[in-house]
């Protein structure tokens, strides 16, 4: 459980009034996802994409308490889930990773003599830092802008995939979709008794009472 958000649990929601039974199929298959599970990806940009996962957003080693970012991220390429816009100046989305994922190994092979997923953390960040500044444009990128794929796909879709997933909704007090209860206090710092409370200095043990609440009516 977050620091900030002391006990809170946004899966204790699933059998209030918060959610209906659309939001709940949508939340359990999000959390049935196999996080070693790929069909876009190949086997051998496999390690790569999980690599490249871990250093954009670290999370802790326990399987528990991580989401699955390479296998969220494989199943919205394999649906071909679109964002309903796209920057002319990269492919569809499909091909814009196929292409990246071909140059970010070989810029690691090139700079190192070794797969980007072997590179020790330090070395995989300043790779990624080279792509993000758009330096250097590798050959393999054919055309592609690297600094505009790390801000419009690599980035865009690893963080969408993050934050789409209950355990990073614990992290920051996100209730999940408001269906059908919807939400009464709307006005600056008040809080309906089914959302988060944050913790306040001191005030710990209170925050961790009141958000062992939050499912219960």
């Amino acid at each position: 459980m977050s620091e900030k958000y002391p006990g809170y649990d946004v899966l204790s929601k699933r059998n209030s009034p918060s959610w209906n039974e659309q939001t709940r199929r949508v939340i359990d298959a999000r959390l049935a996802i196999d996080p070693t599970a790929h069909r876009f990806f190949t086997d051998e940009e496999w390690p790569l994409v999980c690599a490249i996962c871990a250093r954009i957003i670290p999370q802790p080693p326990s399987p528990a308490a991580t989401v699955p970012l390479g296998a969220m991220l494989d199943e919205k390429l394999f649906h071909d889930q679109r964002d309903g816009y796209r920057d002319a100046r990269l492919p569809p989305q499909r091909d814009a990773w196929r292409r990246a994922l071909q140059a970010i190994e070989a810029q690691a092979r090139d700079s190192h003599g070794r797969s980007f997923s072997q590179l020790d953390g330090v070395e995989q960040d300043r790779l990624l830092q080279a792509i993000q500044h758009g330096q250097p444009a590798h050959p393999a990128w054919a055309g592609m802008p690297p600094a505009l794929f790390f801000t419009n796909r690599l980035l865009h879709d690893i963080v969408s995939a993050y934050y789409a997933h209950p355990l990073a909704w614990n992290q920051i007090g996100f209730g999940g979709p408001a269906s059908p209860r919807g939400y009464v206090r709307m006005d600056f710092d008040r809080r309906d008794s089914w959302e988060a409370a944050a913790a306040q200095p001191g005030q710990e043990q209170q925050a961790r009472r009141e958000n062992s609440r939050v499912g219960s009516g």
